[in-house]
């Protein structure tokens, strides 16, 4: 695969650097992991679940991370005291150590997750800060002004 040089938008853009860093990482040649499968969904506009297929895993075998932007599932099978080794003829299940990251989106949290069926259901909801959110900028030339608009909008909120 080719190599994209982004330098040109560094120069014309202002916070944009995780998005060009996500860019060049999707471009590399690293072999992604495709154990264990997986599915994203969206349950509502913003609202979000993660769906990860872990037959063969109980509730402690499986730990979930979040941390700043990152979401870490990690699994890895206990193996339990007192029970005897059985001679498996064929291991179609696997039962390895896993370990699977996902890159949050800016005011993405986790909200839940829940274990059924084999199925580790991960929810998540994207909430924007009322800061953050846009509003509305009174013009005017004098500072009376201007101070009027910041107490009608801290009266607002």
């Amino acid at each position: 695969m080719r190599h994209f040089d982004l330098s040109p938008l560094y120069r014309s853009t202002v916070g944009f650097d995780r998005l060009f860093s996500l860019l060049d990482q999707a471009g590399s040649n690293e072999a992604t992991p495709t154990y264990p499968p997986y599915n994203i969904e969206r349950t509502a506009e913003n609202a979000y679940r993660i769906t990860i297929a872990v037959a063969g895993f109980g509730e402690n075998d499986l730990a979930i991370e979040s941390k700043e932007n990152a979401l870490t599932v990690r699994g890895d099978k206990q193996a339990a005291d007192g029970v005897e080794k059985r001679e498996v003829l064929h291991q179609g299940i696997a039962a390895r150590a896993f370990e699977r990251r996902f890159q949050l989106a800016d005011y993405v949290q986790v909200t839940g997750a829940s274990l059924e069926n084999g199925l580790l259901h991960i929810d998540l909801v994207r909430e924007i800060p009322e800061a953050k959110k846009p509003r509305q900028i009174a013009i005017g030339g004098s500072k009376a002004k201007v101070l009027e608009a910041k107490v009608e909008t801290a009266k607002a909120a």
